[in-house]
């Protein structure tokens, strides 16, 4: 400051954003990493047992929050067990002091619900809960856990992770366990329901002997078993009738089966098969000598035919054939010139002879 001018003179070490500093920075970042990964899914969320046996608590012995703790869970459930696993909440050694005790109440065996947490305070006293190695041992912890770190405005990343926030940590303790007078008031109830409920039993099994004490069976024995004897004979008789039915109709179905499977035995269809093949042995020689004897009237009245027509036996009553040079028959005279070569078929033989003179009918040569 200078005085006489009345100047300022400023020096500038470290910047950061207006209205964010470096560890909210961080926690947004870090926060925003582990949502990706899956760490604050509902579906890693472990529920709580409604009756525990042993709660550890996860804090510093010697803070406010370990006392409010005890005295939340000796006041509401007294026959509950308190194991303290001590941790150191705030400074650098923090983080891997917690992540210490976390796994070591893991690995005691017999922790039903773990509170872990402590008091209130500033952001950068509460950092230890911010921390990624912390979120990784709530997260892998086997063991449901409570967080209950500062108050109810304050929010850490082992809010997110754990099972279950509480605001505070009497909270907390509030949470773990339940209250001993609801859990008697809840008792007694349903002992009250349990007795009128066996009350109402007994008595309906009481009604229950007494009708059957005054029914018909208890008062008269003798004359139901003279019933049941008569309804025993009775079925005697309808056994004996249905059994000797049964016996004729299996029977007839035997007579029935025996017959049908004669008829289709083997030695029964080779002999069926015997006797069809000589009958139409018998029928195809029949066959085929009626065919033999059609084809041979057949072929005698062709024959006949044949002969009838035959040109030799004409020529055997005096014609011959004429034939040209060529080979043709010849009908007409017209057909020759003088000097044709022609030939004559007699009924013994042929003539080649020479025309030498062509007379025909008309005497046009």
């Amino acid at each position: 400051v200078y005085e006489q001018s009345g100047q300022y003179q400023i020096y500038v070490k470290t910047m950061q954003p207006d209205g964010i500093g470096d560890l909210y920075l961080a926690f947004e970042q870090l926060k925003e990493k582990l949502d990706k990964a899956g760490y604050f899914s509902p579906c890693y969320k472990q529920e709580l047992p409604k009756i525990p046996k042993t709660i550890g608590v996860v804090t510093s012995p010697t803070g406010a929050a370990i006392r409010d703790i005890i005295s939340t869970i000796k006041r509401r459930y007294p026959i509950a067990n308190i194991l303290i696993f001590p941790a150191i909440v705030q400074g650098e050694q923090a983080p891997e002091s917690i992540v210490r005790a976390i796994r070591k109440a893991n690995e005691y065996g017999e922790i039903d619900v773990l509170i872990v947490g402590r008091g209130g305070g500033s952001i950068e006293e509460l950092w230890a809960f911010n921390e990624e190695i912390v979120a990784k041992a709530i997260f892998q912890s086997q063991i449901p856990i409570i967080s209950a770190v500062g108050h109810e405005t304050d929010f850490t990343i082992a809010d997110f992770v754990a099972d279950l926030r509480a605001p505070t940590p009497t909270g907390a303790a509030e949470m773990a366990v339940p209250h001993i007078d609801e859990l008697l008031e809840k008792v007694l109830i349903n002992q009250s329901r349990l007795i009128r409920a066996m009350k109402k039993r007994l008595n309906f099994e009481k009604e229950r002997l007494n009708r059957l004490k005054r029914s018909y069976a208890f008062r008269y024995p003798k004359r139901i078993y003279e019933q049941k004897l008569q309804e025993v004979d009775k079925l005697s008789e309808r056994l004996a009738s249905g059994t000797i039915r049964l016996y004729r109709s299996k029977k007839e179905r035997f007579v029935l089966l025996k017959g049908r499977m004669n008829r289709v035995h083997p030695h029964q269809l080779f002999v069926d098969s015997l006797s069809r093949h000589h009958q139409l042995l018998k029928d195809l020689n029949r066959a085929m000598h009626n065919i033999v004897a059609a084809k041979d009237r057949d072929f005698r009245e062709k024959v006949s035919t044949l002969e009838a027509l035959n040109p030799l036996r004409v020529m055997e009553r005096g014609y011959s054939l004429v034939y040209n040079e060529k080979g043709q028959l010849v009908k007409s005279v017209e057909k020759f010139k003088k000097n044709d070569c022609l030939k004559v078929q007699m009924r013994d033989g042929s003539l080649y002879c020479n025309v030498t003179e062509i007379e025909g009918t008309k005497n046009n040569e």
